[in-house]
């Protein structure tokens, strides 16, 4: 992590916990760059699938769902992420 860089906690549950082995993570966002100023929930998977390559985490994300400060995400691409968030994967679970 850099510093300066906004992070935030990434949790992850389930088949997302097994995959990456951890259950949280810090994560720092990209800088802003000339084309984007912000950092779009939508972005963020590829982020975490280039910090764990090759774990099947790009397979269980599609799947997945987010929820940013304990509130379920519908739209990814409405939220933007500014640093301190607490951002969980929620992947889906079946029961009987």
């Amino acid at each position: 992590m850099s510093p300066g860089q906004p992070v935030i906690t990434v949790l992850y549950f389930a088949a997302a916990s097994t995959a990456t082995g951890l259950t949280s993570q810090a994560v720092s966002l990209p800088p802003p760059t000339n084309s984007s100023k912000e950092f779009r929930l939508s972005l963020l998977g590829d982020l975490l699938i280039s910090l764990h390559p090759n774990k099947g985490l790009d397979k269980i994300l599609q799947s997945s769902q987010w929820s940013v400060d304990a509130e379920m995400v519908d739209d990814p691409q409405e939220v933007v992420l500014k640093g301190g968030e607490e951002v969980a994967v929620i992947c889906p679970v079946s029961g009987g």
